[in-house]
């Protein structure tokens, strides 16, 4: 049998009213079309971003330091610090919660000591280069990150010094028992000369705070003969220093590598006074984290950087809050406009609707027909829109974060069909008035 004298069947019927419908009103459909289109380009544009933005946000602002730090706890109230173990049972704490393997755990840890500065006590911190200059992107180096023999010296610490780039800095060490010779027999001169924050404990900066006491103790290892004020010749270093810029309380202190900081005090691997990270809270909750670290290990506490966490968490709860009404808005403009394209096409065909009801047709049958072509509509315009919108979706992510957003499946395909289901929501007052005409009345007046 030929395709001309197949039978007509009522779903080939259906079928070619419901693209004849579409192709001979092409204006009004264009105008659903576009209507529906934009509707999903505004959505799916908003959605990509308001998913992708979290993990970028994330890193973006984790480029400007820690946002959970580590600290000792004793039950006693005596200074202790953290030790490797301690560190390693935090680290995989953290790792575990995040989902993110142990080693690219973005870390670093902080041993604090005091020495004596042109006669002026200062902290110096053992840090290990590679490790805090990854965690701190921010800071302002003049100079170089400091390698064996070299220091970076913070900006308030330099000034207050009159240390510049390429200076020399001679360092003597002063332990917990020749600070308080200092401050018996000395007291005055120390007073004139020391900062207020050498004789407080020492920080990592505005996020922590730690042991000011050091291990070591004269006649310790590496302790020489102690001078009248306390000082101890062989406790001394010279270094080469360079000047750092952090924008903060970072600035009072004296950065060198753990080796020299070993070696000037004498006592190898002490532990450490304050361990900084750089969590992912994208996928899991800050305290989710805290909690992990906490039981991980006895004697450390874990502490959320509130001036990071909360910033990061009131952006995105800024951008989940603006999508929501974003999308109400768009929804509603997409409802009012395919439902009055709906309008006009019921009203242009008021006599075809009367003459095929006057046939034999139901108002079911004809609502179904105008229901299959609003949803049509809904998903062509859905498609295309989804295209649109992942393109502005990638230009505003390299635009801003100079990384594009991936395309993600099953979020096109809700666009679609939350398109597709508003053109059908939108088309319902039009739809049900074509099925409640009346034929006698429509055939009268033709």
């Amino acid at each position: 049998m030929s395709r001309k004298n197949r039978p007509m069947t009522n779903r080939r019927m259906f079928a070619t009213m419901l693209l004849g419908s579409v192709f001979r009103r092409r204006s009004r459909v264009l105008v659903a079309v576009l209507s529906s289109a934009v509707g999903a380009a505004t959505l799916f544009c908003l959605a990509a971003i308001c998913l992708a933005v979290p993990a970028q946000m994330s890193a973006q602002m984790r480029q400007f330091g820690a946002n959970l730090i580590v600290v000792p706890v004793s039950a006693d109230g005596s200074a202790t610090r953290v030790s490797q173990a301690a560190v390693d049972a935090a680290t995989d704490a953290v790792a575990s919660a995040t989902g993110t393997a142990a080693n690219e755990v973005t870390t670093a840890s902080y041993r604090y000591e005091t020495v004596r500065v042109n006669k002026s006590p200062y902290m110096v911190a053992g840090i290990d280069t590679d490790k805090v200059s990854a965690l701190n992107g921010h800071w302002e180096v003049r100079g170089s990150w400091p390698a064996q023999g070299e220091v970076l010296v913070g900006l308030d610490v330099a000034n207050a010094a009159g240390l510049t780039v390429g200076s020399t800095v001679t360092a003597e060490y002063l332990s917990s028992d020749n600070l308080k010779l200092v401050s018996d027999g000395d007291a005055a001169a120390a007073a004139g000369a020391a900062t207020p924050s050498a004789a407080a404990a020492p920080t990592a900066g505005p996020t922590a705070t730690a042991s000011a006491s050091s291990t070591a103790a004269p006649g310790g290892p590496g302790a020489g003969a102690a001078g009248s004020d306390g000082s101890s010749a062989a406790n001394q270093a010279e270094w080469r220093g360079g000047v750092v810029d952090t924008g903060g309380d970072e600035d009072d202190i004296i950065y060198a590598t753990e080796a020299d900081v070993d070696a000037l005090t004498g006592v190898p691997d002490p532990g450490y006074d304050v361990v900084e990270y750089s969590v992912n809270t994208s996928q899991v909750p800050m305290s989710s984290v805290v909690q992990a670290v906490d039981a991980s290990h006895d004697g450390i506490q874990a502490e959320p950087v509130s001036k990071i966490t909360s910033g990061d968490t009131r952006i995105i709860t800024m951008l989940n809050t603006l999508f929501w009404v974003v999308s109400l808005v768009v929804l509603a403009l997409t409802l009012v406009g395919v439902s009055t394209t709906m309008t006009v096409i019921v009203s242009e065909r008021r006599n075809e609707i009367g003459l095929r009801k006057a046939l034999g047709a139901s108002g079911r049958a004809i609502s179904l027909e105008f229901y299959s072509q609003a949803a049509a509509l809904g998903l062509i315009g859905g498609a295309i829109g989804t295209a649109v919108g992942y393109g502005l979706a990638v230009a505003v992510s390299v635009g801003v974060f100079g990384q594009a957003v991936g395309f993600t499946w099953w979020l096109a395909v809700v666009a679609v069909l939350m398109t597709a289901v508003v053109a059908v929501i939108a088309s319902y007052s039009p739809v049900r008035s074509a099925s409640r005409i009346d034929p006698a009345l429509v055939l009268r007046e033709e």
